[in-house]
């Protein structure tokens, strides 16, 4: 059984995800700030966190950041800010989707079965995919640069994958959002950009002259050829 780890300083929110995620047959476990969330995460290893970006003491984006220098542990944002802003913020700390507030709980459900898919698909398969000093082992969902490990979301390396799989091939934004199954269900295009941000800055030696993952300007991104 798959534990979720629920953050949100509102009871009735915290009861209604309850309810429902516990219906799904997930173990639920709760916290209403983000110093008790993490002391949650940090005792429990929960599957995935559902995190309310605004949180009493510590905010849901501390909360990120604190568990991302650490740990891939999935994350879903709960935010009532509807600005594009707040939604990149916390994709690029590393978060692996986001729910706007208020939300469907059924909607909510979907979300945290699509992301733990994608952990476990991003873990089948017994490739290695290599390119000059670039590594990817599919099995052990491992990202390696020059004979360095490089930490990666599951979101993350689903997407590296996809790129990888297939060097030269342009993709678009709404096919890699279509290939990594759910990172906004409402095709929100932008979020594709901010993962590619995040990849380059932990796989590329530069990140603005990027190596491995590149633009095609007005198409989307593509995995270097070679070329």
């Amino acid at each position: 059984m798959k534990t979720v780890l629920i953050v949100d300083d509102e009871p009735k929110i915290i009861q209604l995800a309850r309810d429902y995620l516990e219906h799904a047959g997930f173990q639920v476990l709760t916290a209403s700030d983000g110093k008790s969330a993490l002391a949650v995460w940090r005792a429990a290893k929960p599957d995935l966190i559902v995190l309310d970006l605004g949180l009493p003491n510590l905010d849901g984006l501390d909360v990120t950041r604190t568990i991302r220098k650490d740990s891939n542990t999935p994350i879903i944002m709960l935010t009532a800010r509807s600005e594009e802003s707040d939604k990149l913020v916390g994709l690029e700390l590393g978060a692996d989707d986001y729910i706007v507030k208020p939300f469907s709980p059924k909607e909510l459900v979907a979300r945290v079965r699509a992301v733990l898919r994608r952990m476990e698909n991003a873990n089948e398969g017994s490739e290695i995919i290599r390119a000059g000093n670039f590594a990817l082992d599919v099995p052990r969902m491992r990202v390696t640069v020059e004979g360095k490990n490089i930490e990666v979301t599951p979101t993350e390396f689903q997407l590296l994958a996809v790129l990888a799989r297939q060097p030269g091939r342009i993709f678009t934004r709404a096919q890699l959002l279509d290939a990594v199954r759910g990172v906004a269900f409402e095709s929100y295009e932008r979020a594709i950009d901010a993962h590619i941000k995040n990849l380059r800055r932990k796989i590329e030696p530069d990140p603005r002259a990027p190596r491995y993952v590149l633009t095609v300007y007005g198409v989307g991104y593509k995995f270097n050829d070679g070329d």
